[in-house]
């Protein structure tokens, strides 16, 4: 990989299936995405982030963007939910999506899943983070 970062649409998906094709050709344990910065109106200081490994994509969210995200997946039969976890020292979920899709296919649902499901625009920058 030489590109790490991207802020339109296309360039984001290619470099989130470049981030997983480096991934699995590493045979890391994971890789990490996040957005370049939290949303304008975010209480948050830290940004969201969506981890893929093996078979599954990780990622922590609100209940609001929890809600989203389920029905983001309504548009991606291959991927389903295989385990909550709400903590009670922690204010969000922790969620484990499985999929088997190629890496075209996972590039196209984290850009969706930060967008629809964390609610960021369409020009947003994401970096891979680790690989």
């Amino acid at each position: 990989m030489t590109r790490f970062d991207a802020t339109e649409a296309e360039s984001r998906k290619e470099l989130f299936a470049a981030t997983v094709t480096a991934h699995r050709e590493r045979g890391s344990e994971f890789c990490t995405l996040e957005p370049d910065e939290t949303l304008p109106d975010s209480d948050d200081d830290l940004v969201p982030w969506i981890q893929f490994g093996g078979t599954t994509v990780a990622l922590d969210c609100t209940d609001s963007e929890l809600d989203r995200l389920k029905e983001l997946l309504g548009e991606y039969p291959d991927f389903r939910i295989d385990d909550l976890e709400s903590p009670e020292e922690a204010e969000g979920t922790h969620v484990r999506i499985t999929t088997h899709s190629d890496e075209a296919r996972l590039a196209e649902f984290f850009d969706a899943v930060f967008q629809q499901a964390f609610g960021y625009p369409t020009d947003y920058r994401a970096w891979a983070v680790s690989i």
